[in-house]
């Protein structure tokens, strides 16, 4: 029983970070990035590609997280541009059908190019016994990555003077803008950070089980539960809601099975939405 609940804790930190990603640019740009898990997705396929051709492990985990971060501000700089001119509804609407395409795209290209393809970083030894209990290593070095990123966003939004200025376009753009902050610019770095906390989960799944090139839409469903349970624009919310869900998930399908638990997670996320609409925790 203790093994499910650390499997599900080190889920549902991984959980977390994907709807961190997702809360990040919906706070910012009011746009929810429906292309977050395919990103995800990109990261793992570029790591596999390049170790397939000899790359050590270490620099192919740096490139493909690099280069999703790269993809996120290209995004940005592009097809982002006229999204952020729309005010409203009309922001939201378009950015959700922009970012379903891209999407699509990328599952269509990664289907076409590498149906196969699938990241595994294998953390060799065996298991490591804390009180007792048999914890996989992949489990405790995925946890601890997240752990030290967590820590790093915790402190970057808190104590860093850009930090402080993302924070002040979240609460208002308007208000930033005259502060002499520039939002696009803030917008820019977010969403290429964005991406590279996608590729960092993507990392530390591959730790545990291996990423397959068809994982993107999951991953995208699963960050999107976790950014809406835990309040879209509030950092600290998603972590809990990541927590959770992944204790549900985990549980659910060890004691039921894997095709209930995803029922038993949707109806979990949907019960949270309906007793509390704006979410675990209000944006922070």
């Amino acid at each position: 029983m203790v093994a499910v609940l650390i499997d599900g804790l080190v889920l549902g930190l991984q959980f977390g970070m994907l709807g961190v990603g997702l809360t990040l640019v919906y706070g910012l740009g009011g746009v929810v990035n429906l292309a977050h898990g395919q990103m995800a997705v990109v990261a793992a396929m570029v790591a596999a590609r390049l170790m397939d051709r000899g790359t050590a492990t270490a620099l192919a985990v740096a490139a493909g997280i690099l280069s999703v971060v790269a993809l996120g501000v290209v995004i940005d700089r592009t097809l982002m541009q006229p999204v952020y001119r729309e005010r409203s509804e009309h922001r939201v609407l378009l950015g959700l059908l922009l970012m379903l395409g891209v999407g699509f795209i990328i599952d269509g290209v990664l289907e076409w190019r590498y149906p196969i393809e699938a990241l595994s970083l294998r953390i060799t030894g065996g298991p490591v016994e804390v009180f007792g209990v048999a914890i996989r290593r992949g489990s405790i070095v995925a946890s601890a990555v997240i752990g030290v990123v967590g820590l790093a966003l915790i402190l970057f939004f808190r104590y860093t003077t850009f930090g402080r200025a993302t924070r002040s376009v979240i609460e208002d753009e308007e208000g930033a803008r005259l502060c002499g902050i520039n939002p696009g610019a803030v917008r820019t770095v977010i969403f290429g950070l964005s991406g590279g906390l996608a590729g960092i989960v993507a990392m530390t799944q591959a730790m545990t089980s291996p990423v397959v090139s068809t994982a993107g839409v999951g991953l995208t469903i699963f960050a999107l539960i976790v950014a809406v349970v835990g309040g879209l624009g509030s950092t600290s919310g998603a972590f809990l809601a990541g927590i959770i869900l992944g204790l549900v998930n985990t549980l659910s399908a060890f004691y039921i099975g894997t095709f209930v638990s995803s029922i038993i997670l949707l109806l979990a996320a949907a019960s949270t939405i309906l007793l509390r609409p704006e979410g675990l925790l209000r944006r922070a």
